[in-house]
């Protein structure tokens, strides 16, 4: 199998953004597929042995309990945060709002389907918890994503008004 690392951004930034890799191979595809589900998989047990933890330091930092759903995302985000804050670091701010959107968007685009499967399959009440304030962010937020993504091009303001949205939802999150 040939692992070469053409994905690895330039150290000086100046990696050219339009360049893409080659198609990787049938097999090269399927070992990524397979290493992908045991990533996933090492994820998911991680979060679960963690949780009971996180619930007690924050039932003992006094916070509300949506925090822990937060630092369980935060955990779960963690590679895609650190590969794209890389690259904002590289000035590849495309693709560092693309790696932060797409692995939000994929965690939250597969989550929602799969709660609702099984919801329906055991017959069990379904209930996202989405709070007004909450709702009035995500509007802001997909706002603010539909503007950065029609121009086909971001720039650091774009991304700082998307930190501004996170950082109201943290606080908002912590003191209701």
């Amino acid at each position: 199998m040939d692992f070469a690392r053409t994905d690895r951004i330039a150290a000086d930034g100046a990696g050219d953004e339009s360049a893409h890799a080659p198609p990787p191979s049938p097999r090269l595809a399927w070992a990524s597929f397979g290493l992908l589900v045991v990533a996933l998989v090492a994820v998911i047990g991680l979060a679960k042995m963690l949780s009971p933890t996180i619930e007690r330091g924050i039932a003992t930092a006094g916070l509300p309990q949506a925090v822990i759903g937060i630092v369980i995302a935060l955990l779960a985000l963690l590679p895609e945060t650190r590969a794209a804050l890389r690259a904002a670091r590289a000035d590849r701010l495309q693709t560092s709002l693309n790696l932060a959107l797409g692995s939000a968007l994929a965690s939250i685009g597969l989550t929602i389907p799969v709660v609702a499967m099984l919801s329906i399959g055991l017959d069990l009440p379904l209930r996202l918890g989405l709070l007004p304030k909450d709702l009035v962010l995500l509007a802001l937020t997909f706002a603010v994503g539909s503007i950065a993504l029609a121009a086909g091009r971001t720039n650091v303001l774009q991304g700082a008004v998307h930190l501004l949205i996170f950082a109201a939802f943290l606080f908002l999150a912590i003191v209701p």
